[in-house]
């Protein structure tokens, strides 16, 4: 098991990005929990911050703690019903921004390897061809600096750490991962340099294709 971080969530006001009758889309900064934890230092979290000041709001998914970026709330169960299934059927169109270790050599790629929890080391993951999970990721390079390189990172599915554990699989770990990487990749950035920059979704009144963009503060 991995031994967890004192949490010290940043106390930072809501960045909403779009609200309206049924939708809510907000920015989460790093550093923030999506949900609660079951200890109770760890109740602090963006659900309950968008409760606060919208207490209709409803979850439909998460972000890891250390990734910031766009979340989406319904504040309407039928909402939240249409965008679930959304994300269920893959109709969300995800793209994040990442900073990773190293000169990436081709300018895009896919990686495609199937996914699972490493149960004695949980909550990280692992790659296992015999049952994990299938888990695709498309990428394409932004910026190559001296010994990082800035890409964009599209996953066409949602696993748990997907972006992570596949960055570090083409050994070009994210920068500031605390749980993929070296001492030194850990070392290179005050946070992990990820970032979920754009969602697109059908509104679920109507559904109409609209599109969200956060821009990365890295």
């Amino acid at each position: 098991m991995i031994e967890p971080l004192i949490y010290t969530p940043p106390q930072t006001q809501l960045q909403v990005i779009h609200q309206d009758a049924v939708l809510l889309v907000l920015d989460k900064p790093s550093g923030l929990l999506s949900v609660p934890g079951k200890a109770a230092e760890h109740q602090d979290c963006l659900e309950l911050r968008v409760r606060a000041e919208f207490p209709e709001a409803l979850l439909v998914h998460r972000l890891d703690m250390d990734t910031s970026g766009l979340m989406v709330f319904a504040r309407t169960k039928p909402a939240q019903r249409h965008l679930g299934l959304q994300f269920e059927r893959r109709k969300v169109a995800k793209i994040y921004l990442a900073r990773v270790d190293g000169v990436v050599a081709q300018d895009s790629g896919t990686v495609d390897l199937p996914l699972i929890v490493d149960w004695p080391n949980r909550p990280l993951q692992k790659v296992d061809f015999d049952i994990g999970k299938p888990a695709r990721t498309d990428w394409q390079v932004l910026e190559r600096g001296d010994r990082t390189t800035r890409m964009e990172l599209r996953p066409l599915t949602g696993r748990s750490h997907q972006l992570r554990v596949h960055m570090q699989a083409i050994g070009h770990t994210i920068l500031g991962d605390r749980f993929y990487g070296s001492a030194a990749v850990i070392a290179a950035a005050d946070r992990l340099q990820l970032h979920a920059r754009t969602l697109e979704i059908h509104h679920p009144d109507g559904g109409v294709r609209i599109r969200f963009e956060a821009p990365a503060p890295f």
